[in-house]
């Protein structure tokens, strides 16, 4: 986070007493309070690098965020991320999302995406070896149902919660977070 853009100052009793902007650097005896921070002005929505692919293909062909989110629920194939994104959850989670949605979809400039989207890696879980250079690291799952650690992240067997992969661990693997795509 970065600097506070503007701070309230206060007595030691709470009396309040004045706003600075981004000056806390003469306190003498009165307490500077945060107020906000450029970034809470104007956050941007993280988003997976497939949803955003997603949703800039849908901004160049639709005109109405209330279009957008119907598209979404009944074009399944070329809207699956978004769909996941919006439409998981409860009923009261689903309104937060779409609520979100719309929000973005008024202040998104496809000129300047970077303003209101910010890219994060989409990760998943993944049963690793602790051990390294045991002959292969990672877990795969055939669909035969046999285990083999030998595989690479891209072929390795992944899961969506810490919960679901817990259930592949032993004593000599661990559950990472690591990003699907990347080579990290």
């Amino acid at each position: 986070m970065s600097e506070p853009v503007a701070y309230m100052w206060k007595t030691e009793r709470g009396t309040i007493i004045g706003f600075t902007p981004n000056d806390n650097s003469h306190s003498e005896g009165r307490l500077g309070i945060p107020l906000y921070a450029a970034e809470d002005l104007h956050p941007r929505v993280k988003m997976t690098q497939s949803e955003f692919d997603e949703f800039k293909n849908l901004f160049e062909v639709v005109d109405y965020a209330s279009i957008a989110l119907a598209t979404i629920q009944h074009v399944k194939d070329d809207f699956n991320k978004l769909g996941e994104r919006v439409y998981s959850g409860t009923v009261n989670e689903r309104i937060k999302k779409e609520n979100e949605f719309n929000v973005l979809w008024a202040n998104y400039n496809p000129d300047t995406p970077e303003e209101t989207i910010e890219i994060v890696p989409d990760k998943k879980w993944f049963v690793v070896r602790k051990l390294p250079n045991t002959g292969g690291n990672m877990l795969k799952c055939s669909d035969d149902g046999l285990l083999m650690y030998n595989a690479i992240k891209e072929v390795a067997t992944y899961f969506d919660t810490k919960e679901e992969a817990e259930l592949w661990k032993n004593p000599l693997t661990e559950v990472v977070l690591l990003p699907v795509e990347g080579d990290d």
